[in-house]
């Protein structure tokens, strides 16, 4: 009976030597096979970034971008090869896999806004929406773009303020990027009083013109014409181009322009208007 039981005790520890053996030796392998992964993740997604930057053709932050992906990524293969790996060891993953359900489920509420932000960076990537310093108007807000991060835009306002925009709201918005635009548009209502006589509102048609041709900085295909009878003056309509497309240079091209026009009116004596009434009293004949 002792003899058996050595004997069992002999096989039994002989079997554990085998299993730690094959235990220790797809540890190490699964280890080398995960950083092989691991760098020829790290090979690509370098690659990957030198390419946008080297192109100039991504208007977001790809050396942040990029990397979080890879991240991802590398989450993955981490988590299928050890998965896989005590998956052929007996170990059930039923308990693991219900674990990080829930895990992911707390997760995924607490973190949506930010997954959702990452997605939406993705998405103004793809679209090649804008890049820093460029002027957009986005919705209400309107500024230079200051700052792009994988969650969030930062943008300063006209009023100067930083506005921190997240990606995913971005991505769901209405954008016009200004600064691609080739030129920028000058739309201006000058209103002359009702007694204002034909030839001065004629001359003053002229000016409006004659000080466009002059200004250098605005392209000459533009149109000048009687736009309505309003209540309290008549409206002379301008609408033309700068040649620019900087906001900064587009205002001070515009106001060159509206000081001319009103210089010269003072000058001719063509007065401009502004709201008033007229009251009109009956005799009483008592």
């Amino acid at each position: 009976m002792l003899d058996e039981l050595l004997a069992f005790a002999d096989k039994f520890d002989k079997i554990l030597t085998a299993f730690k053996i094959n235990l220790i030796a797809g540890t190490i392998i699964n280890l080398v096979i995960i950083i092989v992964l691991f760098k020829l993740t790290d090979i690509f997604t370098n690659k990957l970034k030198e390419k946008f930057i080297k192109s100039g053709e991504s208007p977001l932050p790809v050396e942040h971008i990029i990397p979080a992906i890879g991240k991802v990524v590398k989450f993955l293969i981490a988590f299928i090869i050890i998965a896989s790996f005590l998956q052929s060891h007996g170990y059930s993953l039923t308990s693991l896999i219900a674990g990080f359900g829930i895990t992911g489920l707390a997760v995924s509420f607490a973190a949506q806004q930010t997954i959702s932000s990452i997605f939406g960076t993705i998405a103004l990537l793809g679209d090649k929406v804008y890049k820093i310093g460029d002027y957009v108007k986005i919705n209400d807000l309107e500024g230079t773009v200051e700052a792009i991060s994988i969650r969030s835009t930062k943008i300063r306002n006209l009023e100067n303020f930083v506005v921190t925009v997240p990606n995913d709201m971005v991505a769901n918005s209405i954008i016009s990027n200004v600064s691609w635009a080739k030129k920028r548009r000058i739309d201006v209502i000058f209103g002359v009083t009702y007694d204002t006589s034909d030839e001065k509102l004629k001359r003053a048609m002229e000016i409006i013109n004659e000080s466009a041709v002059a200004n250098h900085d605005i392209y000459h295909d533009f149109s000048t014409f009687m736009h309505e009878l309003d209540s309290s003056s008549i409206n002379i309509r301008f609408i033309g181009y700068a040649k620019t497309k900087s906001y900064d240079t587009f205002v001070k091209i515009k106001s060159a322009f509206l000081f001319d026009v009103t210089s010269r009116f003072r000058k001719e004596g063509i007065e401009f208007a502004f709201p008033s009434q007229t009251v009109y009293m009956g005799k009483n004949e008592n």
